[in-house]
């Protein structure tokens, strides 16, 4: 068995799960998500429990069935709690800030970026300390979208000026060996 398949998914107070032909309805108190099973996998809830199976042992199957638990769990995590990405703005003069449903962003280039915020996300803006937090219940989508923000402008190796994730470390390079005095 696949020793992550086989773990069956705790369901929280106030989520609702529903099966049915080979899609999983996960409603929670922060939205709701929809998740498509693989054909070959079947989910069923008891006891505030879910549990996942698999109709052989094929390797795909096995694939899949571990693909299936995952999706689900991050599903039930996302109504419940949410998820955020949070990345931090490095430069002399690089500035963001929030405009309504949309983020205008100045990295150094001679205009300003605006990136509009996707449905079922919120993006949240700290100008002082050059923040942006990306926060929704779909995990895909949240992570989607702050790697489309992160490469409007991704850290360059020789004086870490860009966007990057909080705590991601970037590998510096030296820069040119000029003459020696």
């Amino acid at each position: 068995m696949s020793r992550i398949g086989k773990t069956p998914i705790p369901v929280p107070k106030g989520t609702d799960i529903h099966v049915g032909n080979g899609v999983v309805q996960v409603k929670g108190p922060k939205g709701q998500l929809l998740v498509n099973l693989v054909p070959g996998i079947t989910a069923k809830v008891e006891d505030g429990i879910l549990t996942l199976d698999r109709q052989d042992d094929e390797r795909q199957s096995r694939a899949n069935h571990g693909l299936c638990r995952a999706l689900l769990a991050n599903a039930v995590a996302g109504v419940t709690k949410g998820w955020t990405k949070e990345l931090e703005i490095i430069g002399i003069g690089y500035r963001v800030e929030k405009k309504g449903r949309s983020v205008a962003f100045s990295l150094g280039y001679s205009h300003t970026i605006d990136f509009p915020e996707p449905e079922g996300i919120t993006i949240d803006v700290d100008p002082k300390a050059n923040r942006v937090k990306v926060s929704g219940i779909d995990r895909q989508q949240v992570g989607q979208v702050a790697a489309e923000i992160r490469s409007l402008r991704p850290p360059e190796p020789y004086k870490g000026k860009g966007i990057r994730y909080v705590g991601e470390h970037v590998r510096r390079k030296a820069g040119k060996q000029g003459a020696k005095a």
